[in-house]
């Protein structure tokens, strides 16, 4: 059988419903594989496939099932961006790619990076909070529990050394208990340097749970995940208590630089912020205070290969607007749950890895957990130029007409 041959053979079998999209064999390179799938859909849905079809990036290295292709989204550049930070400082113009599909936010972002440009960069704080991973178990009651939460604490070293066994790059902090009648969760937080970390932590805590907590205790695990965790959800816990990275940044804004490039001044921006930000989001039950921070945050993330689900629980935090006298302000955001990573996942496909690069980020180029601090510097920035240029945009009415002209 030709090759030709071959690859009808098996687009014949999955439109004819024998095999399954996953059941494609071995001997298929992915590139061949997806191809097999996109002619079988095309003949089973009568719909075209050929620009998923047509990318760029070696499919070796998709985590996706069943792949068939890729789905393009705009890519523009807002900056330069100047950061005073830990990992960048404002001597550093930065360019920072952000994909979109929304026209007027690059734009927008772009003036807020002006402004904080002409203030002399934002200054950027972050903390390595680090990722979590909480299981479930049950227990026959409080007596078991306090005996199973006293074992925890007792052999913490234990469960350390086999949470870290087989990487190089994970450290468990500390694991903080909560109950609830029978069930405990079981909140394990670790270091994982460059790594967003989720996968490594969620492994890591399956060891511990199967070769050591549950035989010694004899207390089952439910889940890996008892949603305390908690993981692509706002949650009152990460807000608290932060996940990932912990962002800062803020900046000082001139009379001139607000009149001049947010076109606006201090008394209209912290009106918008006390009635929309403030008691807007208290009236909506909003947990986090902000103007759109998930619009930035969602284009960085597509742009850089971060888990873009991971916006659910990044998009709650805090803008604060402050009048400074004499025309000028005081400008803050508060980013309290943020994972993110520069190596593994999306990381590594080849247009997300030149996006990084453009930022100054190549993997192994600098010493652990630097690449990774630089990208959370970039985005507190990014997310602060993006809220004083929407606020002032709303403060001046100037929102709708950017809109139509760039966004329909």
């Amino acid at each position: 059988m030709s090759h030709t041959q071959f690859r009808t053979h098996w687009t014949e079998a999955l439109v004819k419903g024998d095999i399954g999209l996953h059941q494609l064999p071995a001997t298929l390179s992915r590139k061949e594989a997806s191809r097999v799938r996109r002619e079988a859909l095309q003949r089973i849905t009568g719909s075209p496939l050929g620009t998923i079809g047509d990318y760029t990036f070696d499919p070796q290295s998709a985590k996706c099932e069943n792949f068939i292709g890729a789905i393009q989204i705009p890519v523009g550049v807002a900056g330069p961006l100047r950061v005073n930070g830990r990992a960048i400082t404002a001597r550093e113009p930065v360019f920072a790619p952000l994909a979109t599909t929304e026209g007027a936010l690059i734009a927008s972002v772009s003036r807020g990076c002006s402004a904080l440009r002409a203030a002399g960069g934002a200054v950027v704080r972050v903390d390595d909070v680090g990722i979590t991973r909480a299981p479930v178990f049950r227990s026959s009651g409080i007596i078991q529990t306090q005996a199973f939460l006293a074992w925890v604490h007792t052999h913490f070293d234990e469960i350390k050394q086999l949470c870290e066994r087989d990487s190089h790059h994970l450290t468990l902090q500390d694991i903080a208990p909560a109950t609830v009648g029978c069930t405990i969760y079981l909140r394990f937080r670790f270091n994982s340097v460059d790594a967003m970390g989720m996968n490594m932590a969620s492994i890591a805590c399956d060891r511990a749970i199967t070769e050591l907590i549950s035989p010694a205790t004899g207390v089952p695990c439910i889940s890996i995940s008892g949603n305390y965790c908690t993981d692509k959800k706002p949650a009152m816990v990460n807000f608290l208590n932060g996940r990932g990275k912990r962002i800062y940044a803020e900046a000082c804004l001139s009379a001139d630089i607000v009149r001049d490039i947010l076109k606006t001044d201090a008394a209209s921006l912290c009106e918008v912020q006390y009635r929309k930000n403030l008691l807007g989001s208290a009236m909506a039950g909003a947990i986090g205070c902000n103007a759109h921070h998930a619009n930035i945050l969602a284009a960085f993330f597509i742009a850089t290969g971060q888990d873009v689900a991971q916006v659910a629980e990044s998009a709650m935090g805090i803008t604060c607007i402050e009048d400074r006298g004499n025309g000028a302000l005081y400008a803050s955001i508060l980013l309290p749950d943020t994972p993110l990573g520069t190596v593994g996942g999306g990381t590594g496909l080849g247009t997300q890895r030149e996006a990084l690069a453009l930022m100054g980020i190549v993997p192994g180029a600098k010493a652990p957990g630097v690449d990774t601090l630089r990208l959370a510097e970039i985005l507190g920035a990014l997310v602060l130029a993006g809220e004083l240029s929407i606020m002032a945009a709303q403060a001046s009415h100037h929102l709708v007409q950017a809109h139509v002209q760039l966004g329909r």
